[in-house]
């Protein structure tokens, strides 16, 4: 007889037993869960947070960069310009015609327009670099105080894990174990319930005429029928799994 004929050859009474034996390792387990909270969820989201602000923070230091270099390439055609006025004033003084003198006259005011042009460039950079910086301080400032977060987070969920590692590594063994013991059918049935509810309780037992997962009422004829445990019986209002049990109960 192989081990899945056996599973399907036991009484409903012991394939009962199996799942309320596996659904209180189960939440064991999830009891941890609950410990650890939302710090795995909160450590990734300030992660990701701090990822993004460090991307926003080198895009705005290439910025201003490339604004330095503009204010560079600006200041030397500034100063070229200069260079080239004096040449020609200088050039102005010795012409043999006026023709030679208006066309050293043309080429003086264009590199005055190029000085008012560059004066301008480098002004307007100047302002975006200011107003750059304080976009600089203030995502410094914000990814030093994530950081912070993060680290203490970290700190948080590490002690947790570090105290309940070991025991959530046995109840896991131990609910891959009794898992083997459960019929296919009846596994995949739990899994989806157990996946439906936040509490993870797909199996629970009667408690004061009621169903242990929703809390409602179930006729006495039906607390009958599941205190028989001739057929599986699920709640009619959250579709869990109902046994009379006179055990250990779920919070």
């Amino acid at each position: 007889m192989t081990a899945k004929t056996a599973v399907k050859d036991i009484s409903v009474d012991e394939k009962l037993q199996q799942l309320w034996e596996l659904q209180q390792i189960d939440t064991k387990i999830d009891k941890i869960q609950i410990l650890k909270g939302e710090l795995p969820i909160e450590v990734k989201d300030l992660e990701d947070e701090v990822e993004g602000l460090r991307t926003r923070l080198q895009n705005s230091e290439n910025e201003a960069a490339e604004m330095e270099e503009e204010i560079k390439n600006r200041k030397n055609a500034k100063s070229l310009a200069k260079e080239l006025i004096s040449r020609y004033e200088k050039q102005q003084n010795n012409v043999k015609n006026n023709r030679e003198y208006d066309a050293l006259s043309k080429e003086i005011e264009l590199q005055r327009l190029e000085i008012q042009l560059c004066e301008k460039k480098i002004n307007d950079a100047t302002a975006k670099i200011d107003s750059k910086q304080s976009v600089l301080d203030e995502t410094n400032k914000t990814i030093k105080e994530r950081e912070k977060n993060l680290k203490n987070k970290k700190k948080e969920l590490e002690k947790i894990i570090e105290e309940t590692e070991l025991e959530e590594k046995d109840l896991q063994k131990a609910s891959d174990k009794q898992a083997k013991k459960v019929e296919e059918r009846l596994l995949k049935a739990y899994k989806r319930i157990r996946s439906a509810y936040k509490n993870g309780l797909g199996v629970v037992a009667v408690l004061r005429d009621a169903c242990g997962g929703c809390y409602a009422k179930i006729p006495p004829q039906r607390q009958l029928e599941i205190r028989q445990r001739k057929r599986i019986i699920t709640c009619e209002h959250c579709g869990r799994i109902l046994l009379a049990w006179e055990g250990e109960t779920q919070d």
